[in-house]
Formats: C-alpha cells, structure tokens, sequence
C-alpha cells in the first residue's frame, strides 16, 4: 500500500495567495486556468473567496482548474505528464491513499502553513488518454471533469473512489511546525524509516525528528506496504478528515 502526499491549490505560484482558512474550515482554492475547464469560480461558489484572496486579480467569472472533485462522499483526481509518470514508476493504483494537502492562512491573514485537507481512497484507475471524451466524466459529479476536456499528454489518469474534505482546521491535520519556516513539517515517526520520494537527501531529515519539505513538487510516495503504525496513521488521519 502506497500512501501520496498530493500538493494542490493555491500557492505563491498557482493563484500567488495561500487558500483561506474560513470560519475554521480550510477551503482550498482550485488553480487558475485559462483552458481545458467549464468551471468558474461562481460556479463553485467562490466568486466572493477567490476575489478578496487575489485582491480583484481573480473574479467569479474566471476558469479554474477544480481538480481534485468531491461530491457526495466521492473524490475524483486526474494526473498527467510527469507527476503520473511518478505515480506509475511506484506502483500507485487500486487501494492506495492519497492525502492532499495545500499553502493555507489562517482568517486574519496570518501564519501561512501547510495543510492536509481531503483524502482520496483509490478505487479504480481511469486510462483517459491524450485526447478524452467528455463521456468520460465520471458518474456523481456535476461539474465536468477537466482533464476530460480537450488534448493531454498520452498518460492521462482518472483515480476514483470515496474521499471528503475537511470541515475543521485541526491542528492533528497541519504539517508546518508552528512558528517554523513553511517547509519544516511536523511528520509521524515511521515516515523516515518509510521514505518519501523526492526526500532522499539525509539532511531533510532533521534531528529533531521534522521534516524539511521540498520546496516544489505535486506528488510525494511512500510504501507502507506491511507497517501497522503506518496504516493506523493514515486511517486516523482519514477520520480526522470525514469527522
């Protein structure tokens, strides 16, 4: 079993603001898109969110790329190019957990950090393909998925199954050390025995048992295939998500 941190939303680069962290319920930002989307901020109900976070550069009639979806209990996450090309050489697929976590304020515009924010159990893997039908869309959610819109790279992938966002901004939910610079995580302590891909260096692994977090990156991999503490880790944080 495979356990991915997914990094998704507004950041300094996509959207150049943190996601709000509204009446204590982290709300993630979907990135700006000029292309290969239907879906507005309005349409998601953001116009008002997204407009006060970009200061007017973004408004409710722009498009943006709403990925990763959940509706009724359900997630669904497309990848492509070289971040599926990551998830394919581990071996991500059928009963893996992806945790996904974003740059976060908290309301008064303070102490940026990071945040995990939703889950996605995987059920089932979708080969889209690099030019996708809309018939493609998956069953249950009413916005069209954009990565079945319009031409990809060849390896364009659905991945479907039960998933829910956060309703509070637990602090058994955030990753940077308080106080800390953003990249410092606090992390449980079978991860560095675990390893996370694109965290090889021994230096990130700190002595006071954080973490220092590369700086970019989509999706980070680590194998708990057999580690009890691991798998009762994930499934605490699962609960701490849907609770």
């Amino acid at each position: 079993m495979k356990v991915i941190f997914s990094r998704k939303g507004f950041d300094s680069g996509a959207g150049r603001a943190p996601s709000p962290i509204i009446d204590g319920r982290p709300q993630s930002l979907p990135i700006p898109t000029r292309r290969r989307s239907d879906t507005t901020y309005g349409d998601l109900g953001l116009a008002d969110v997204v407009e006060k976070v970009t200061r007017g550069r973004l408004n409710g009639s722009d498009l943006c790329h709403f990925d990763p979806m959940f509706e009724n209990s359900r997630c669904a996450f497309g990848q492509t190019g070289t971040a599926q090309t990551h998830l394919a050489n581990n071996g991500v697929g059928v009963g893996d957990v992806f945790l996904f976590f974003g740059l976060f304020v908290n309301g008064d515009g303070k102490d940026r950090h990071h945040r995990i924010f939703g889950y996605l159990d995987v059920e089932e893997v979708v080969d889209l393909g690099p030019e996708p039908s809309r018939s493609m869309q998956p069953k249950g959610f009413t916005q069209q998925h954009p990565h079945t819109i319009g031409e990809w790279n060849p390896n364009n992938t659905l991945y479907l199954g039960p998933g829910v966002t956060a309703t509070s901004a637990s602090s058994e939910l955030r990753l940077t050390v308080p106080g800390g610079p953003l990249s410092q995580w606090n992390i449980p302590s079978w991860l560095k025995q675990a390893g996370l891909t694109y965290h090889s260096k021994p230096e990130r692994w700190l002595a006071d048992g954080t973490l220092s977090a590369v700086a970019r990156g989509q999706e980070f991999v680590s194998d708990i295939t057999g580690n009890t503490e691991a798998l009762d880790w994930v499934n605490e944080i699962k609960a701490e998500i849907a609770r």
